[in-house]
């Protein structure tokens, strides 16, 4: 009786609970799990009393969902077709294409002001050195020299 889970040995009660504590926690997943059938998110416009779809910025909605004003024409459409028609920029200019053998035709769009030098680009500034910088003037009154606001302890 070297091995007795409820008479004496301390040892075989403190073996036997670790190992119950194991098994329980096998099941056991850390990570919560998001219930998503209880929390919905809420919908992206609402229907007024006359029907009408609105948005949650306030834009009017055709049937399809696109804003409208309030003349019933669609806001911020592109014709793409009208806007690129005589384009002949490329994204994958000069790359081999395996599906067609051959390099992609057409250029690279670049900036305004040639390649990498539009306006905002970094090629055409300078970067300011601690000694071109202006100097900054002390912040008065400063919190360690105000006196604190009547009440506040």
């Amino acid at each position: 009786m070297a091995f007795e889970i409820w008479g004496k040995p301390m040892a075989a009660k403190r073996l036997f609970a670790a190992m119950l504590g194991g098994v329980a926690l096998v099941g056991c997943d850390p990570l919560p799990k998001p219930l998503y059938t209880e929390v919905t998110p809420p919908a992206s416009f609402r229907t007024e009393a006359d029907g009408t779809r609105v948005d949650n910025e306030g834009y009017h909605l055709d049937a399809q969902g696109y804003r409208i004003n309030k003349r019933g024409e669609r806001i911020g459409m592109v014709d793409v077709q009208a806007k690129t028609a005589g384009d002949t920029s490329n994204a994958v200019a000069g790359y081999w294409i395996s599906s067609t053998g051959t390099k992609a035709a057409g250029s690279v769009a670049t900036p305004s002001g040639g390649a990498g030098g539009g306006p905002g680009s970094i090629m055409n500034t300078t970067l300011p050195t601690p000694t071109t910088m202006p100097q900054q003037a002390p912040i008065t009154p400063s919190p360690g020299n105000v006196a604190p606001p009547p009440g506040y302890r």
